[in-house]
């Protein structure tokens, strides 16, 4: 029988295809592709694979006389932008042999070039062959195109990720109104809900396609026959491109295992993916400390406190960052996968634990202390391994995960993390006694320029746990995804309110982000600008009158469902009113000992077997497919999965089906922060894909 080890090894194995042509090449690599290669292991791979050189995917980069061989990785349609690159690398360098790998498949380059028929061989590709051998400078050289579907990245045992789809969101309201204006208007589309394949811009038909064809090649590796479900508009889209993918049909003929795949659009509770009331220690790592340059989910861990470098303006140019990626390591996988599905107290502790059994298996001389755990205390842990090359050396891995913990825990931006979780408590009190603008405008106290004198005079907020102008945009997810959760007031007199007060918040939080001394990365992206002073008032604004729009519709994104429409518990006078998962709410559907169907989660595998037992069904009974049919069950989270969604996943399937082997995989591992930018500031209707 298949477990999930089977699929967390398949991005590994889908590499050897590359590597087995990189022997004495010169590398060039994406980012996307190069972030799915840092957890299958990184550049090493390649190197002790043959490669002389892994270089950035840039018209910047060439290679000397003495290298005849490259071999390009590329996330994207072979098209446009890539193709440029490829002819300009190959026009400043002298090779003799190339070799092309995308992780986009034959089939979505056809439809790029406007062939709808299915076609022997791969004309496609041959004919990118030919155009190697030209920009060579010979058509006796040697070149070679292929697909290579790496875009597979093991995040954990529990976890697959894809930096290729990171991007990849479901739709939202003003979405709708930009396919709409593009429509007839006895043919425009009443809710994101009625959207379909056909009606989104080719750029994203094509990311969509390529998804499913990653995916059907996990499915086609494992021989797996799946059985498709689906919760959202763009969940349904994907699910049903899956379903008909031309290989999946053959395939689902033959496979000799089963699985369960369950499609959820992120966007069906927001309130989970902005809010702190995850108690886990990863959460807050990936929040507070800087990604890897080019990477969306790993950071950048300051290794200085292993060296004996002093701290000096310029040592963290000198010295390279470490990483949470440790998949050579056993001890800090298994490290890794406890800080990630544990709480933030026992991630703390096991990290300490592991780092003490390292230094006494050393014989370096520790000093135990019991009680709380604290970042100095971890760190003058970590310093006895200096005096050890061979202990550093041996324990690298676990050693990066402790000082990704302790630099953490002193982030001077921490203590915003409890500031904000304790008014998302006050908010969801609020939302069961008062209407939607009297607990908004509980929000306006704290719009307030950072630092400035009537910022800390009420007293209420000490300067370090001030919410600062992405605080506060993570609030305001957080309220209006509940928004529909509040008691009901006069219509009219509401929306007349709400209006009024959101003018005022506009107002203050845009002299909020123009009072900013340095813009986050979360703001630079909102507003196009990367300095302070490039910043005027009217452009501040605008990109928050464009994000007040966004954030109208957030409420509604689960009106289309008949059952699951609520991730809000009312207090009843003795519990306090809380947050309840809808992912919580769809894994008690799936384990429901009675195995009752739930109309929100719609089978999609079906075709003609599903529409003829539908019409059977109104006179007699009829067996349908369901989720926990299988032994395997995917969850696929379009948009992201937090870190304490993962544990609460595994924690439902402990509770209530402990046999079953579950898998997350999802387009990327999110920080609050992450929701944001993907809701105001990405091109959800035009992915780059390289066209």
């Amino acid at each position: 029988m298949l477990t999930t080890e089977d699929f967390t090894r398949f991005p590994v194995q889908m590499w050897d295809k590359v590597l087995s042509k990189v022997k004495k090449a010169v590398v060039f690599m994406d980012d996307k592709c190069a972030e799915a290669l840092h957890w299958c292991g990184g550049a090493a791979l390649l190197l002790e694979a043959g490669a002389r050189n892994v270089k950035e995917f840039s018209s910047f980069e060439a290679c000397g006389v003495n290298e005849p061989k490259a071999v390009f990785v590329v996330s994207t349609l072979l098209k446009g932008r890539t193709v440029d690159i490829i002819k300009d690398i190959i026009s400043l360098s002298h090779f003799q042999y190339c070799v092309v790998f995308t992780t986009v498949a034959h089939s979505v380059h056809l439809l790029a070039n406007n062939v709808t028929t299915d076609m022997e061989g791969s004309p496609v590709f041959e004919q990118f062959e030919e155009k190697l051998c030209e920009w060579m400078g010979n058509m006796n050289y040697t070149a070679e195109v292929m697909h290579a579907p790496v875009v597979f990245a093991p995040v954990s045992q529990q976890l697959l990720v894809t930096p290729t789809f990171a991007h990849l969101f479901p739709l939202l309201s003003p979405d709708l109104e930009a396919i709409n204006v593009k429509r007839p208007e006895k043919k425009r589309f009443g809710s994101l809900a009625d959207i379909d394949m056909h009606s989104l811009p080719t750029e994203l038909q094509f990311e969509i396609k390529s998804l499913a064809s990653a995916l059907n090649s996990v499915f086609e590796a494992t021989g797996t026959r799946e059985e498709s479900f689906a919760v959202g508009p763009m969940s349904r889209i994907i699910a049903g491109e899956l379903a008909n993918h031309p290989q999946a049909k053959n395939r689902r003929k033959t496979a000799p295992n089963k699985a369960s795949i369950i499609f959820v659009d992120r966007t069906m509770d927001l309130t989970g993916a902005v809010g702190h009331h995850g108690d886990n220690l990863v959460e807050k790592i990936l929040t507070v400390l800087k990604p890897l340059p080019g990477h969306v989910t790993d950071v950048q861990v300051d290794m200085l406190e292993l060296t004996s470098l002093q701290r000096t303006p310029h040592s963290q140019t000198t010295l390279a960052p470490g990483c949470l990626a440790q998949s050579q390591s056993p001890a800090a996988q298994s490290l890794w996968e406890a800080m990630l599905t544990s709480k933030h107290k026992e991630g703390v502790m096991e990290v300490r634990r592991q780092i003490v059994e390292a230094a006494s298996k050393e014989k370096l001389p520790i000093k135990m202390s019991m009680g709380r755990v604290t970042p100095e205390q971890l760190c003058s842990y970590m310093q006895l391994f200096r005096s050890s090359w061979g202990a550093l050396e041996s324990h690298c891995g676990v050693l990066q995960l402790g000082l990704a913990t302790a630099q953490a825990l002193r982030h001077p931006g921490l203590p915003r993390w409890d500031a904000c979780l304790a008014f998302e408590r006050l908010l969801l009190q609020a939302l069961g006694d008062s209407d939607f603008p009297a607990v908004l405008r509980q929000l306006l106290p704290l719009m307030k320029p950072r630092g400035g004198e009537d910022s800390t005079a009420s007293g209420s907020r000490s300067r370090e746990d001030e919410c600062g102008p992405d605080e506060l945009i993570l609030l305001l997810v957080y309220l209006y995804s509940l928004a529909d959760e509040a008691q009901p007031a006069d219509q009219d007199t509401e929306e007349e309110e709400l209006e009024k007060l959101e003018r005022e918040l506009m107002g203050a939080l845009t002299l909020v982000i123009t009072r900013e001394a340095e813009l986050s990365p979360l703001l630079q992206k909102l507003t196009g600008c990367a300095k302070p002073e490039e910043l005027t008032t009217e452009r501040a604004h605008s990109a928050v009158e464009a994000m007040f729009e966004t954030l109208r519709g957030l409420s509604h994104t689960r009106d289309h469902l008949k059952q699951l429409r609520s991730v809000y518990t009312a207090s009843d006078g003795v519990h306090q009113a809380t947050y309840r998962p809808f992912l919580r709410q769809i894994l008690e559907e799936v384990f429901h000992p009675d195995r009752v169907e739930c109309p929100d989660i719609e089978h999609m595998s079906g075709g003609l077997t599903d529409l003829l037992k539908t019409g059977f069904s109104m006179f007699m009974k009829v067996t349908r497919p369901h989720p926990s049919d299988n032994p395997l069950l995917f969850l696929f989270l379009v948009g992201g999965v937090t870190p304490s969604e993962l544990r609460l996943i595994k924690e439902m399937v402990m509770t209530h089906k402990p046999g079953t082997q579950v898998l997350v995989l999802s387009t990327r591992l999110l920080r609050p922060t992450d929701i944001p930018e993907l809701l105001f500031t990405t091109q959800r209707l035009l992915p780059d894909i390289g066209v």
